[in-house]
């Protein structure tokens, strides 16, 4: 990069010149160099996913504010200059968790519970618990109830299942959009 002297055509001049100079301005002092290259670059294979999940965000959040219910619960978890769009395409891209599964009160048998702490940034929309045997038959499998703390789901039991050993419990927590989380535990 040259620096240029004083001179009346180039004083205090910013900016590029077709394809060949940049003019640039630090402090009270012009420089010129050459424009970069315009290199054309192909989006990898993770880039354009990213891109079409977000698009997908995009009209997941219009299709929000075009719900005045939806739309309404979205506001409310607003803070600051957010709006029920942005919280939307956020909660788009984010999946609920799984935090906790405590499967201590699990017995196999009908009416024992099994729960589970799920978090989202917005809304976990359901918890579906399903159990399987050690040779992964399924034993059963139905949705937790949420619990007056919004942060707990509790899942009874309907069916005896007189051999327990081995066993495993899938957990699978959804939010509004759709996003899905899967764990699994050993019993």
């Amino acid at each position: 990069m040259a620096r240029l002297g004083k001179n009346v055509v180039t004083t205090r001049l910013r900016g590029k010149v077709g394809d060949l100079l940049v003019f640039r301005m630090k402090g009270n002092k012009t420089y010129v160099s050459t424009a970069p290259e315009d290199k054309e670059r192909v989006p990898s294979v993770a880039q354009k996913a990213q891109t079409k999940r977000f698009q997908e965000a995009i009209i997941y959040g219009k299709g929000v504010i075009a719900d005045p219910t939806l739309k309404n619960a979205y506001q409310l978890s607003a803070n600051g200059n957010q709006t029920a769009f942005n919280v939307a395409v956020a909660d788009f891209l984010h999946a609920p968790q799984i935090d906790e599964v405590d499967v201590s009160k699990y017995t196999g048998k009908a009416g024992d519970i099994i729960r589970v702490r799920a978090t989202d940034d917005f809304k976990v929309a359901q918890v579906q618990i399903s159990i399987y045997n050690s040779d992964n038959t399924l034993v059963e499998e139905g949705l937790a109830k949420q619990q007056t703390n919004p942060l707990d789901w509790v899942y009874t039991i309907t069916v005896n299942n007189p051999e327990t050993q081995g066993d495993k419990i899938v957990i699978r927590a959804s939010d509004l959009p759709g996003n899905l989380t899967q764990s699994e535990r050993a019993i």
